[in-house]
């Protein structure tokens, strides 16, 4: 067992320390045929996973697989739709692989999808049953964007569940893309929508409610024109990423003092959404380290938010967004961070945030997609 979790955790490391010579793709796999043994006993699903970083490199799917071990039925698989540019100009000598390490812009890069691609098929059938990759190089702003999303499902018939994540409104990113700014009320949006709609696809948005550092006692900025959209797009399903927050997007209501008069709170803000049978398409992820720190950051805010999971247990989702992790254990840390939230959910609630909500969204998704596909894809 002590062998099977170096194996998992780290597998060059433990081929170094044992001086064994070997080819580590065929080690990978034996270590996959090791530890997914006992598919029932995994922990979660993996709504939200990035396989590439910011300058398109990270993990190979084979290592990916390691790292999933028994821990992880299935995963999305995506890359990044944005590439930083390495402006010498701008940072010299020193190459940004990170949004945040440079003010060079960010510009679209439509060659993750094929990357992706490959990297699914690649894998043998058993193995491709564990993954749902994902369409993310198109820019929104673009009325061609849909034209892309049709061209790669003509070009990888068999491979892709969704769309995403992709990005309207977020902090930091957003102003540095190049060309056009992207926008809730772009009718190239709702033609991607529509799209999604009509073939079936699943789709992970990423758009923050609020601007980051919004004052207190106000309407999130961007909630209304996002509420208009879900509702425009009833047929399609909809992923809204983090639940609309960010690293400084903070939950409506966060930190104000309830001596004051009431603002509004993240909570009910969403608890109106699920309320409606308007938005009966729309899910929330609880994905993201810095979506882990606010629902768990006091007793409070977890019987709070825990609450609201009870009530609606269908309609949220577990991912990590956790981009190119190096091991298990990095990999793992924010299923970790949430194990107050866990503990906090009726055990009926935890499995369907966790597992059950995922098979049931995906595997829909996947069912129409190949019906798409079979009935618009020459053989």
């Amino acid at each position: 067992m002590e062998s099977q979790l170096k194996l998992n955790q780290n597998p060059n490391k433990y081929a170094d320390e044992n001086k064994t010579d070997f080819d580590a793709v065929s080690f990978m796999h034996t270590v996959y045929r090791l530890v997914w043994t006992k598919k029932e006993d995994y922990l979660f699903n993996d709504s939200h996973f990035h396989l590439t970083n910011y300058i398109q490199e990270g993990i190979s799917i084979d290592k990916f697989l390691v790292i999933m071990g028994n821990k992880v039925g299935r995963s999305t698989l995506f890359g990044i739709p944005l590439q930083q540019q390495w402006s010498y100009q701008n940072s010299g000598n020193y190459s940004p692989t990170y949004y945040l390490q440079t003010d060079a812009p960010l510009y679209y890069y439509s060659f993750t999808d094929a990357f992706i691609a490959m990297q699914y098929k690649s894998l043998s059938k058993e193995k491709q049953a564990r993954f749902d990759p994902m369409i993310t190089g198109f820019n929104p702003s673009d009325m061609y964007a849909y034209k892309h999303i049709e061209r790669v499902l003509k070009t990888f018939p068999g491979v892709f569940t969704g769309i995403g994540e992709f990005s309207i409104h977020k902090e930091f990113v957003s102003a540095k893309v190049s060309g056009e700014v992207a926008s809730l009320t772009n009718p190239a949006l709702d033609s991607i929508m529509d799209f999604a709609g009509k073939v079936g696809l699943v789709v992970i948005l990423h758009n923050d409610m609020d601007m980051p550092m919004a004052k207190q006692k106000t309407e999130p900025v961007y909630l209304n024109d996002m509420r208009d959209l879900l509702k425009r797009h009833s047929k399609t399903t909809i992923i809204w990423a983090h639940i609309g927050l960010g690293r400084i997007v903070y939950p409506a209501g966060y930190g104000s003092d309830s001596s004051t008069d009431r603002p509004p709170n993240h909570t009910d803000i969403v608890k109106s959404i699920l309320d409606d049978p308007a938005y009966s398409n729309v899910y929330f992820d609880i994905s993201w380290d810095e979506v882990a720190k606010y629902i768990v950051s006091s007793p409070e805010i977890i019987k709070k938010c825990a609450e609201l999971m009870d009530q609606y247990p269908d309609r949220f989702l577990f991912g990590t967004d956790v981009v190119a992790p190096p091991d298990q254990k990095f990999y793992m840390a924010v299923y970790e961070k949430y194990q107050p939230l866990w503990k906090a959910l009726k055990p009926e609630t935890s499995e369907k945030i966790r597992k059950q909500n995922y098979i049931k969204l995906f595997d829909a998704a996947r069912k129409k997609v190949r019906a798409w596909e079979a009935a618009n894809v020459k053989q």
